[in-house]
C-alpha cells in the first residue's frame, strides 16, 4: 500500500553550509473511485483513510446521507502496479445500499470540474442546493466566541503530525462549538482532508454536523464550502480567504464563514450572527 510519506536524499544548503542529508517527503498518488463498478473520480491524495475519503467525496457530491445507503468500499484486487506484481491499492469500489439512487458523475465530468472549477456561478449554487440532504438554509449551530476561534489554528497545527516530519500538507479539523478537537485529517489535497473528515463522520452516523466548526489550513474555496454545506456543517473558518463563489454559496446556505483567521484577527463574510461580537460591529 502506498506510504504517508517517503524518505530521499537531498543536498541541504543552510548559511553557505553545504551537507547531505534525508529528508522526507509526503506521500502523494491516484486514488480511482467506482460506484458500483463505474468509475466516477480521480483524485490525487495521501493514501491513508481511503475508504473515508470516498465516502466523503459522496457525500458532498449529495449521494450519501446516511451510513446504511453505504454496502461496502473495498479496493479492487486488480490493480496493479507497471511491472503487474502486487495491488497498488489505488483503486476502490464503493457499493451503494439496494435502493440507494446510482450518482449522475462520470469520470469525464469529475475531471473537467476538478481541473477548470465545472460549472459556475448559478449554476453551480443551483446544484448544491438541489442536492442536499439537510434544509436550507442551514439554522442554528453553535455560538462562536472569537477569542475561541482564534485559538483553533493552534489546536489544528499542534495535531497535525504527518506535517510536523514533511511541512507539505493541509488539513481540515472538525470541531465543536466551544472547541473541543473532534476528528483532524490531512492531505496533500484540502479538499481530500475536508471528504475524510466527512468521511469518518457518516461512517458514524453522525451527520448532519450541525453542532460543529470546520477548520482548513489554507483558503476556503467553493469546493469546500459545497462540502462543508452538504455535511451540514453550518461554519466553517480558513486561515486565508475565500474565494467571491464561496461566499456567495455560504450566503445562500446559511453558513457561517470566516476567513484570514490569524493570531486574533479574522474577517466574517457569512453569519455573523453565529459569532459572539464583543462590540458593534461599525462601518
Amino acid at each position: 500500500m502506498g506510504r504517508v510519506t517517503e524518505r530521499r536524499r537531498v543536498v541541504r544548503i543552510r548559511d553557505g553550509a553545504v551537507s547531505r542529508r534525508a529528508d522526507t517527503l509526503v506521500g502523494e498518488e491516484p486514488l480511482e473511485i467506482r460506484v458500483n463498478g463505474r468509475a466516477v473520480a480521480v483524485t490525487m491524495r495521501t493514501p491513508g483513510d481511503d475508504f473515508a475519503l470516498a465516502a466523503g467525496f459522496l457525500v458532498s457530491e449529495g449521494v450519501l446521507g446516511r451510513p446504511e445507503e453505504l454496502a461496502r468500499i473495498t479496493y479492487c484486487a486488480g490493480a496493479q502496479g507497471p511491472d503487474g506484481s502486487g495491488n497498488t491499492y489505488n483503486v476502490l469500489d464503493v457499493r451503494l445500499a439496494d435502493g440507494v439512487p446510482l450518482p449522475d458523475i462520470t469520470l469525464e465530468r469529475n475531471v473537467y470540474t476538478t481541473s477548470s472549477c465545472g460549472v459556475c456561478g448559478k449554476a453551480s449554487l443551483d446544484a448544491v442546493r438541489t442536492t442536499a440532504r439537510w434544509p436550507l438554509p442551514l439554522t442554528g449551530g453553535p455560538r462562536l466566541d472569537p477569542g475561541l476561534l482564534a485559538e483553533l489554528p493552534d489546536r489544528l497545527r499542534s495535531a497535525q503530525r504527518v506535517f510536523d516530519r514533511t511541512g507539505g500538507l493541509h488539513a481540515a479539523a472538525l470541531f465543536t462549538g466551544d472547541g473541543r478537537l473532534l476528528d483532524v485529517r490531512e492531505d496533500v489535497g484540502r479538499h481530500n482532508a475536508v471528504d475524510k473528515v466527512v468521511g469518518r463522520a457518516l461512517e458514524r452516523g453522525l451527520l448532519p454536523l450541525a453542532d460543529t466548526v470546520l477548520l482548513v489550513s489554507g483558503r476556503a474555496s467553493f469546493e469546500l464550502v459545497q462540502k462543508a454545506v452538504m455535511a451540514g456543517i453550518p461554519a466553517l473558518a480558513a486561515v486565508s480567504a475565500p474565494s467571491s463563489l464561496a461566499v456567495d454559496l455560504a450566503e445562500e446556505s446559511g453558513l457561517t464563514l470566516v476567513g484570514f483567521l490569524r493570531g486574533t484577527s479574522m474577517n466574517v463574510y457569512t453569519g455573523p450572527e453565529r459569532v459572539v461580537l464583543p462590540v458593534p460591529a461599525t462601518t
